[in-house]
């Protein structure tokens, strides 16, 4: 069965009771509250409020029979391991995309000749802990986007042309698990860049994160002191 936005928002829901009573640690009920929004199934949504009081039948999908828990909603060890769905990527006077959920492999090489490509890393699963992705461009461009916690090193070279990182966001410590992802290789007269950005599943957590801040008790007396 299909779920229903109103369905996810009362998981959603559920989930900031659990955390405010204590019941949930706040990086669990990220990944939860983030794999709630991704859901598309209620078969998706149970198991997350499975072990939590609800607070009316309504809060909780009637669900079949449960595969398991949402590869999500266990943090980066979750995205480590299966099958590579891609290990390579061309273009030539075009383009190519790589994004969504799909599983990068242990090495994945890509080429853009009078052409682009997008590789973003954020929803991914990872094949292996140790990633290596390969960009060579030329006359052309390249743009990969990662998540401000993975673990992330750049060593390419760029010839009348750049190669490097530029971040939209603070970079953040890797995360415990995180995957070890390395981007080398090199760009003539054409440009290869790596941004750290949020999802915006992520920058929902941090809006979760902040209402809820402002919802505790003590909210009013900190902001009077802020005052």
């Amino acid at each position: 069965m299909r779920a229903s936005d109103a369905e996810r928002e009362r998981i959603a829901e559920t989930l900031r009771e659990a955390v405010a009573e204590g019941r949930l640690e706040m990086d669990e009920f990220e990944q939860r509250l983030d794999a709630t929004f991704k859901a598309r199934t209620h078969a998706e949504l149970e198991p997350l409020v499975r072990d939590l009081p609800v607070p009316g039948a309504a809060s909780r999908p009637v669900a079949g029979p449960v595969a398991g828990r949402n590869e999500t909603s266990g943090g980066w060890p979750a995205r480590i391991g299966g099958n590579a769905t891609s290990s390579g990527a061309f273009a030539f006077w075009g383009g190519f995309s790589r994004k969504g959920r799909w599983t990068v492999g242990r090495s994945f090489t890509a080429f853009a000749m009078w052409g682009g490509g997008e590789i973003d890393l954020r929803e991914a699963r990872f094949a292996e802990r140790d990633v290596v992705i390969r960009c060579f461009a030329v006359m052309g461009g390249m743009q990969v986007t990662v998540e401000p916690d993975l673990d992330v090193q750049v060593s390419g070279l760029g010839i009348m042309g750049g190669f490097g990182e530029h971040s939209k966001v603070e970079e953040e410590d890797p995360a415990p698990g995180s995957p070890r992802v390395r981007i080398t290789g090199f760009a003539l007269m054409g440009g290869v860049g790596v941004e750290r950005k949020r999802s915006k599943a992520a920058k929902r957590r941090l809006q979760e994160q902040e209402q809820l801040r402002l919802s505790r008790p003590d909210a009013g007396e900190t902001r009077k002191e802020l005052g």
